[in-house]
C-alpha cells in the first residue's frame, strides 16, 4: 500500500464531495503522513540488507539397503524416509503424517523397527536397512506377506507396508504370544481403514509360521 497515496486521498476525498472536512478526514491524514517516513526507512533498509541462504549440509553416506551396499551423496539434514523414496526410488515406506504416529513409513534397521520420517539418513551409515522391498525375493512371498493376502489384513493397502515390516519385528521381539500383546505392540500402526480383525490374525498365522521356519 502506498502511503503517500491514501494521505493524498484523505486530504482530498472533503472536497471533490463538496463536504467540509471532518475530525475522521484530518485524523486518517495525519496517520498516514506520520507513517510515511517508517514505511519509507522499511523500504530503504530491506533495500540494504543482503538476502541470506542456507549452506547446503552435504556428506557422503555409505550404508547397505535391502542387501545391497549403497554410497552417494546426502543432504544432512534428509530423513531415512525421503532418501528411501526420492533417491532410491523405494516407495513402499509411505510419508502418512511424517510425526512418527502413523506407522506407515516403518522399515527395520540393524533388525529393529523405526520410524523412517523421524530418522536421519545420516544416522544410517554402515548400517544393515531393510524395507518391505527387500522381505522377500517376490516369490515365494515372505509369511507374513503371505499371511495378510490370506486374512483380508489389508483394504487400501496404503500402510500395509508398514504394518507388515512392524508386524515382521513383532514376531522377532518375541512379543507375538496372544492378541491383546499384538494389538499393544502394533499399536503405534494406524490403519485407517479399520482392518485391524484381519491383522491380528495374520500376524498369528504367520508367528507360527516363522517359528517353525
Amino acid at each position: 500500500m502506498d502511503i503517500s497515496d491514501e494521505s493524498t486521498k484523505a486530504q482530498q476525498r472533503p472536497a471533490r464531495a463538496g463536504l467540509p472536512v471532518t475530525r475522521r478526514d484530518t485524523l486518517q491524514g495525519s496517520a498516514a503522513l506520520a507513517l510515511m517516513p517508517l514505511a519509507a526507512g522499511d523500504v530503504a533498509n530491506a533495500a540494504q540488507t543482503p538476502a541470506r541462504t542456507v549452506p547446503a549440509a552435504g556428506l557422503r553416506l555409505r550404508t547397505t539397503v535391502n542387501g545391497q551396499a549403497v554410497e552417494l551423496d546426502i543432504d544432512a539434514r534428509s530423513s531415512l524416509l525421503d532418501l528411501l523414496r526420492e533417491r532410491l526410488a523405494l516407495t513402499g515406506a509411505k510419508k502418512g503424517c511424517d510425526h512418527g504416529q502413523c506407522g506407515a513409513c516403518t522399515v527395520h534397521v540393524d533388525g529393529k523397527r523405526i520410524a523412517s520420517c523421524l530418522t536421519l539418513a545420516a544416522k544410517v551409515g554402515g548400517r544393515e536397512v531393510l524395507t518391505i522391498e527387500g522381505l522377500s525375493n517376490g516369490a515365494p512371498l515372505h509369511p507374513m506377506q503371505q499371511a495378510f493376502i490370506d486374512h483380508d489384513a489389508l483394504q487400501c493397502g496404503y500402510c500395509t507396508p508398514g504394518q507388515i515390516m512392524a508386524a515382521v519385528a513383532l514376531v522377532q521381539e518375541g512379543n507375538a504370544t496372544s492378541k491383546d500383546r499384538i494389538r499393544e505392540y502394533m499399536s503405534g500402526n494406524i490403519c485407517r481403514c479399520g482392518a485391524y480383525v484381519g491383522i491380528v490374525a495374520a500376524i498369528e498365522d504367520a508367528a507360527a509360521k516363522m517359528g517353525a521356519a
